[in-house]
């Protein structure tokens, strides 16, 4: 998707559609926010090349690698994977981050371009332009465009809410009122009413975490006055814009959620576990097709060198920039990386899934959506050379794990002495980190640092790249808020 107007406008509306949106629209309130190369030193015997993208044929022109992005961080995704590859690239390019005076903007409130650090508003003086925004917040594109030009790349990436929520119980145990109160999983999504109270501290996280992190707002069966989960209603609500995007289709209310398998070239999941109300499914189809107009690009966890080699495509970037180690993957557990599908896991765990992708309705739908969009990009992109980039980025992952990690692979925290490559640790499960080989040359101890550093460490230290302290002050791990 190329550059876009400063209102990033949506697709061509047929008449028909246009008309249940204007319904939608009237009916709910909607106020959404649509207002409101490689490595520069090469580690020994790794050999990598400087072009990726190589495949027969006509020669293809080079192009501008991408450098202005707006990555939306989910959580419990793989998004700190993504985020340590954002990290390396910008310090590596001197790019500059916009950042959270601490480690997230506001989280879970909207976000708010005054929570960037060394923002100004227009008028406001001189301010160096910021390349690069990808912390934890939950998305407020009005306010995100006082920061970032329009023409930004924006990206995220969404998870099955089955993963999610083992994932989400076992990190937010201790922080969601709901997963606290609950014995285990199981006996929580066997009677969630019981334990999940719409608007108690840190019950976002135990339903539909996925929408909340979007900043979407939440069909009014949902909605409580405690604690305001859904946006603000805007006094002057948006106009029903016009436009085309590069994946246009026709909004049909009753296209995108019958409970029947959807197929994705070869890959099967079906939502009928989680089936929704054809009465909802205008407003979410709304909601759907606006993150498709502002978003370029959503990656998919359980795909996700699928969704690293479609981002260094789209981004013009070298396969190197977006090989890097896993970060905040806990103990037997993982974060992506395996296909959609129930067929390993038992009866009471297929029963389990289903539970969570129907207690979790708009995560399932906004994850089988962009699920669909991804493999009609590898469509585009074409299998084969997808699956031999893939082959290669494995490759190149390996290699460096081998060169770089003491074993080979992460590690469990008391095996991590080093407070820089130490993962912050919450919730019940260990977070696991990296333990750099010893006799590495400066140039390859340099490279694999920046692989190596979990989230938290890095953002310190491009904080004190781009605002230096006056005095040093320690950094104490130990006090680390939540990721």
């Amino acid at each position: 998707m190329g550059p876009l107007s400063p209102t990033r406008t949506m697709r061509l509306w047929g008449p028909r559609s246009l008309g249940v949106a204007l319904g939608v629209f009237m009916t709910i309130g909607f106020a959404l926010q649509l207002w409101g190369g490689p490595f520069q030193r090469r580690l020994p015997g790794l050999q990598l090349r400087q072009s990726w993208a190589s495949t027969p044929g006509p020669a293809v022109p080079s192009c501008p690698p991408r450098q202005r992005l707006v990555f939306l961080k989910t959580h419990k995704s793989g998004s700190s994977s993504v985020l340590s590859l954002l990290h390396r690239y910008g310090d590596r390019h001197g790019l500059r981050f916009a950042l959270p005076a601490r480690y997230q903007f506001g989280y879970p409130k909207l976000f708010q371009a005054s929570r960037v650090k060394g923002y100004r508003p227009q008028g406001g003086g001189t301010q160096s332009p910021f390349h690069i925004l990808c912390h934890h917040m939950r998305f407020n594109l009005k306010e995100v465009l006082q920061v970032m030009p329009s023409d930004s790349f924006f990206f995220s990436i969404v998870r099955d809410p089955a993963a999610l929520a083992r994932s989400a119980f076992s990190y937010y145990k201790s922080t969601s009122s709901a997963f606290r109160k609950s014995p285990s999983l199981a006996a929580f999504l066997d009677n969630p009413r019981a334990f999940y109270q719409p608007g108690a501290r840190g019950d976002h996280y135990a339903r539909n975490l996925l929408w909340f992190d979007f900043g979407l707002p939440f069909p009014p069966e949902m909605r409580t006055k405690r604690g305001n989960p859904h946006p603000p209603r805007d006094p002057n609500p948006p106009q029903l814009p016009s436009g085309v995007g590069r994946r246009a289709h026709t909004l049909d209310p009753n296209a995108l959620f019958h409970p029947v398998p959807t197929v994705a070239d070869g890959h099967s999941q079906t939502s009928s576990s989680a089936s929704l109300d054809l009465r909802s499914s205008s407003f979410i189809q709304w909601n759907l097709a606006w993150l498709d107009s502002v978003f370029d690009l959503v990656l998919v966890a359980e795909y996700f060198d699928e969704s690293l080699v479609l981002l260094a495509d789209a981004l013009c970037w070298s396969l190197d920039d977006v090989v890097g180690f896993m970060h905040n993957a806990q103990a037997g557990g993982g974060q992506g990386g395996s296909a959609v599908g129930d067929g390993g896991l038992t009866a009471e765990d297929r029963q389990l899934s289903a539970r969570a992708r129907a207690w979790n309705n708009l995560d399932w739908a906004l994850y089988v959506h962009f699920n669909h969009s991804l493999w009609a990009r590898i469509k585009q992109y074409g299998q084969s050379r997808l699956d031999s980039a893939v082959a290669e980025l494995r490759a190149r992952r390996e290699a460096l794990a081998k060169h770089c990690l003491v074993g080979g692979e992460a590690l469990d925290p008391k095996y991590i002495t080093d407070r820089r490559f130490r993962p912050f640790q919450f919730g019940s499960g260990k977070v696991l980190g990296y333990v750099l080989q010893s006799g590495l040359s400066l140039q390859d101890q340099e490279e694999c640092e920046r692989l190596a550093t979990p989230e938290l460490q890095y953002k310190d230290k491009l904080d004190a790249k781009q605002f230096p302290p006056t005095v040093s002050v320690p950094l104490k791990t130990s006090r680390l808020p939540s990721p």
